[in-house]
C-alpha cells in the first residue's frame, strides 16, 4: 500500500514540475487570436477540408491515419490561426466567448451533446455549414439545419 501512494506521488509531482525552458521548443502559438477577416477563415477552413477530407475517424488520433474531432480542431487552429486550443472537446468548450447561435462568423466552434456523457465540435465555414470528423465518413462538411445537428446543438463559442 505505501508503494502504491509513493509511486503516486512521484508521478504527479512529475507532471506539476515546470519544464526546463532549454529544452522546451519554442512556440508562435498563442491562446487569443487576433481578429480574423471572416472571408479569409471561411476560405482557410475549405482549403483545410479539401486537404484533410475523407481522412477517418479514429478516437485519439492526430495525424492523416485517422483523427478525432477534437484533434482537427486543434492542428487547424494551431496551422492557420496560430491559436494553441486544448486537445479535448471539453477543454475547447471553455475557451473564447459564448455567443448566440444567430450571431454566427466563419471560425466560430460549434458545440454538440450526441450522447449522455458525449460531446462532438466543429468549426462554422459559414452560416450553415461546419467542417468536422464525422465518425462515419471522416473528415467532412455538413449542415448545421440537419436534423441530427439541430437536435444535440449545444453551444457556439469564437474564439477568433
Amino acid at each position: 500500500m505505501f508503494r502504491c501512494y509513493w509511486l503516486l506521488l512521484v508521478l504527479l509531482t512529475g507532471c506539476a514540475q515546470t519544464p526546463d525552458s532549454s529544452l522546451t521548443a519554442k512556440s508562435p502559438l498563442t491562446t487569443q487570436a487576433p481578429h480574423k477577416n471572416e472571408a479569409t477563415v471561411s476560405q482557410t477552413l475549405l482549403s483545410q477540408h479539401q486537404q484533410w477530407q475523407g481522412v477517418p475517424h479514429r478516437w485519439g488520433g492526430e495525424d492523416r491515419r485517422g483523427l478525432d474531432c477534437s484533434a482537427l480542431v486543434q492542428l487547424t487552429y494551431a496551422q492557420h490561426f496560430a491559436l494553441a486550443l486544448p486537445r479535448t472537446t471539453a477543454g475547447q468548450a471553455l475557451v473564447g466567448q459564448a455567443i448566440p447561435r444567430q450571431q454566427v462568423q466563419a471560425g466560430d466552434l460549434v458545440f454538440f451533446k450526441t450522447g449522455p456523457s458525449q460531446r462532438h465540435v466543429g468549426m462554422m465555414v459559414d452560416q450553415q455549414r461546419f467542417l468536422h470528423v464525422s465518425s462515419s465518413k471522416g473528415v467532412i462538411l455538413s449542415q448545421l439545419d440537419n436534423p441530427y445537428w439541430r437536435r444535440h446543438y449545444w453551444q457556439m463559442r469564437r474564439v477568433l
